[in-house]
């Protein structure tokens, strides 16, 4: 081999053994480089330059959020009802040397952390508790597996659950009570109604009773009033008429006019005799007209005197 043989090869062993140092960490990465099988440092996202055979690549984790599938598993509530539950596990390293040393699977170790976890917390409730409350029961195993895996360098963002499996008894007993429940709903809707509408016609009827009640009370008041109205226009009108008659009978030729009225008042009523009933009385000298307007003025003369006297 000759020289240039010789350094050609010497420069390629070095050419490799600098590329071997060279490490290019990616986004969201962190590697753990351990130095003659200790820990030694964490290359963060970029370019950096290790001991080749000195220093070596131990671990590589990946600081994205990951999810992990919680299989399926079973465990028993409170009131001793078997359920299938699962679950998805949302997680995140954040400390990649503890994530390394800490334990020797790690996303594996909050798996079974989470199993444990999600059978511990069921076993705290109820059948009917568990359905409902499943937000807190999520909330509960987060908190539970965070106090656990701080040592581990792995944060438990959040847990969801996916399927809560009865047994099938336990389903046909539930999906009767629903059932039941929606008939016992659908009754109290209808009883309701009907109530409402025995309430509603009842008001009707006496709100009815009311309006004719205070209808017959105005149209009396109405009328009692017209019939007041109408006392006091014949009233007045008498009165009037009276004035008339009196200031008339002060004027010249009044009383002549009065024996004239009387005169002939006497023989319409004369004329109308018979006409309403078959009883008449009859004075004794009806054919003296004279004699009957003068008894009447006679009567006038002593109502006015005794009139004049007072």
């Amino acid at each position: 081999m000759g020289n240039t043989e010789f350094i050609l090869a010497i420069a390629f062993i070095v050419f490799l053994t600098a590329w071997k140092g060279i490490k290019m960490v990616p986004q969201q990465s962190a590697w753990i480089v351990e130095r003659m099988g200790k820990f030694n440092q964490t290359l963060t996202a970029g370019l950096h330059f290790i001991i080749p055979y000195v220093d070596k690549v131990a671990y590589k984790h990946s600081l994205k959020e990951e999810a992990v599938d919680i299989p399926s598993q079973s465990a028993i509530t409170r009131d001793n009802v078997t359920l299938v539950i699962d679950g998805i596990l949302y997680l995140k390293i954040t400390d990649p040397k503890q994530a390394s040393y800490g334990v020797q699977n790690p996303r594996y170790a909050v798996t079974q952390l989470a199993q444990t976890t999600m059978r511990s917390e069921l076993g705290k409730m109820t059948l009917d508790k568990t359905f409902e409350e499943r937000e807190s029961l999520n909330i509960n195993i987060v908190r539970a597996i965070n106090e656990a895996s701080t040592v581990w360098g792995i944060q438990c963002l959040r847990y969801e659950i996916k399927d809560i499996t009865p047994p099938d008894n336990v389903r046909q007993a539930m999906e009767l009570q629903v059932a039941a429940e929606r008939q016992k709903r659908a009754e109290i809707l209808d009883s309701e109604g009907k109530r409402q509408a025995q309430i509603n016609i009842a008001e009707g009827g006496k709100r009815d009773v009311v309006l004719q009640s205070e209808a017959a009370l105005t149209d009396q008041i109405n009328r009692a009033k017209g019939e007041a109205e109408a006392i006091l226009a014949v009233a007045g009108a008498t009165a009037e008429g009276i004035r008339l008659v009196a200031a008339s009978i002060d004027d010249a030729g009044g009383e002549k006019a009065v024996a004239l009225r009387l005169a002939e008042q006497y023989i319409d009523a004369f004329g109308k005799l018979a006409q309403e009933t078959n009883t008449i009385l009859l004075p004794a000298n009806t054919g003296d007209v004279g004699s009957m307007v003068a008894q009447a003025l006679a009567v006038f003369s002593k109502i006015q005197s005794q009139t004049s006297q007072k």
